[in-house]
């Protein structure tokens, strides 16, 4: 890592979980890469992920450019979204990560990572990182990424059981762990970033920007007139996964005001309350996604100001 200093901060991306909607972050991101006038990741020193947040996190560190990383999304996400089954959205998330991660591991990561996954049996954080200077402990045996390829680590990140299969990966140290969605314990990686910068890189708090970009809050759509139905449960699951996943993202951003209200930092998420907003993370509605990708310029706008003092 870089030394750091109020000059020459440490600069923190931090990207929230959401499924589909990540193209909402994906409007905002096109517009901070206008702004700054490099890849992201000549920006930003550490770049912290949550499933959806996961894979465009691991895509900006191995040096894509937003607009690759749209023609991705838009080439493939309505594809995994559409499917049905646990197996089958699992596959096809599965396929599309390795082809475009193929066996890509941490060490080809051109600025520090950090993806946020839960252990299924052990009900914990496992959060893969690129440096060991990112470490809290257990120096002797960290190892980029734990060994496991970027594929992996991404399909891990956003497994959200029981829409998608859980992922066993296999560690460097020969550990077989199970994990699921890292929604599950930071939708907001936020606080887990800032933790890196301040117990792990020993910055002072005037030493650190961060850059927390959210998927956007939107009108639940509606039932269908068919309540009992097996899709209409479904539905209902849906909702309530997304309900976990906005109050885990609020709850996290609520502490972060208030154990780091003294490092600046700019959070961009906004809230849109017309009916034809309505939609989830489940959402392969290419003209609905477009319009979400819109709104994330918007977004932006509405910060760009303050961005430029903070970036800049």
């Amino acid at each position: 890592m870089a030394e750091f200093s109020a000059d020459q901060p440490c600069r923190i991306l931090s990207l929230d979980g959401g499924g589909a909607k990540g193209f909402y972050t994906l409007g905002v991101l096109r517009e901070i890469e206008g702004l700054v006038g490099c890849p992201l990741h000549q920006k930003f020193d550490l770049i912290f992920g949550t499933s959806t947040g996961a894979i465009i996190a691991a895509l900006l560190a191995l040096g894509k450019t937003v607009k690759e990383i749209s023609k991705l999304y838009e080439d493939h996400v309505p594809t995994v979204m559409s499917k049905r089954g646990r197996a089958d959205k699992s596959l096809a998330l599965e396929r599309l990560a390795n082809a475009v991660f193929k066996q890509d591991k941490f060490d080809k990561m051109k600025t520090g990572v950090g993806i946020v996954t839960t252990k299924w049996v052990i009900e914990r954080p496992m959060i893969f990182k690129t440096s060991i200077d990112q470490a809290h402990g257990r120096l002797g045996t960290f190892f980029p990424g734990f060994g496991v390829t970027v594929s992996d680590a991404v399909q891990a990140s956003c497994s959200a059981y029981p829409f998608f299969n859980r992922k066993i990966v296999r560690t460097e140290q020969g550990d077989l762990i199970e994990l699921i969605d890292g929604g599950y314990c930071a939708n907001n990686p936020t606080l887990y970033a800032i933790a890196d910068a301040i117990k792990a890189l020993k910055l002072p708090p005037e030493h650190i920007r961060v850059v927390s970009v959210g998927v956007g809050t939107y009108p639940t759509p509606k039932q269908p007139w068919y309540s009992k139905t097996r899709l209409a449960q479904m539905l209902m699951s849906v909702q309530l996964l997304q309900k976990t996943l906005e109050i885990n993202t609020q709850s996290m951003d609520q502490l972060r005001h208030i154990l780091f209200s003294n490092v600046p930092s700019i959070r961009i998420s906004d809230t849109f309350e017309q009916p034809e907003m309505a939609t989830d993370l489940f959402e392969h509605d290419m003209k609905k996604l477009n319009i979400l990708r819109q709104r994330g310029a918007e977004s932006f706008a509405r910060n760009e100001a303050n961005l430029k003092t903070l970036l800049l």
